[in-house]
């Protein structure tokens, strides 16, 4: 007979899993007549495999980017220094204002594979190609060819992510 986990307990156990800080963005043609850029703060970002290169990000269900990225295959990950906590923190807040808005004062440029928005000054770019959406509890894992890799800033460590908070290596 299986035993259910509390949830609370759960949480707290996973929270003393460092992970690093990813923004997961994409380009929504679909709204507007210029279409809008969408944005999200993931620490469940990880490396699946080399030959061919692939990545896997988990989403929440029913989250603007899960419906996205249901329509829209193509997408990038931007893996954030430790001076973008400011950007970690803007893009993961639940409710919060048009990701218009959110992309407005902050550098960035179009990917030339994936059309989506990265970040300038992030540690590395992916732009993705979603293969495969495996729902899994509250969250969809979002599985994708990697389209291009590249590593435009040595400067500075990773942001990560323990205890519920961001921090950085030292």
């Amino acid at each position: 007979m299986a035993q259910t986990v509390d949830t609370d307990d759960f949480r707290a156990a996973m929270t003393r899993l460092t992970a690093g800080v990813v923004l997961i963005t994409a380009h929504d043609p679909d709204d507007g007549p210029r279409g809008e850029d969408v944005g999200m703060t993931a620490t469940a970002f990880m490396s699946v495999s080399l030959e061919p290169p692939m990545v896997l990000v988990s989403v929440r269900v029913g989250s603007r980017m899960d419906e996205l990225l249901e329509r829209q295959p193509r997408w990038a990950a931007s893996v954030l220094s430790e001076s973008q906590r400011h950007i970690a923190g803007r893009f993961a807040l639940r409710g919060r204002i048009s990701d218009r808005l959110l992309f407005e004062d902050i550098a960035y440029y179009r990917g030339e594979h994936s059309g989506a928005p990265i970040l300038g000054g992030a540690l590395s770019i992916l732009e993705c190609e979603t293969t495969q959406r495996v729902p899994a509890g509250d969250h969809t894992l979002v599985v994708a060819r990697v389209l291009a890799a590249r590593t435009p800033s040595a400067d500075g460590g990773p942001l990560t992510y323990f205890r519920g908070r961001y921090r950085f290596l030292r």
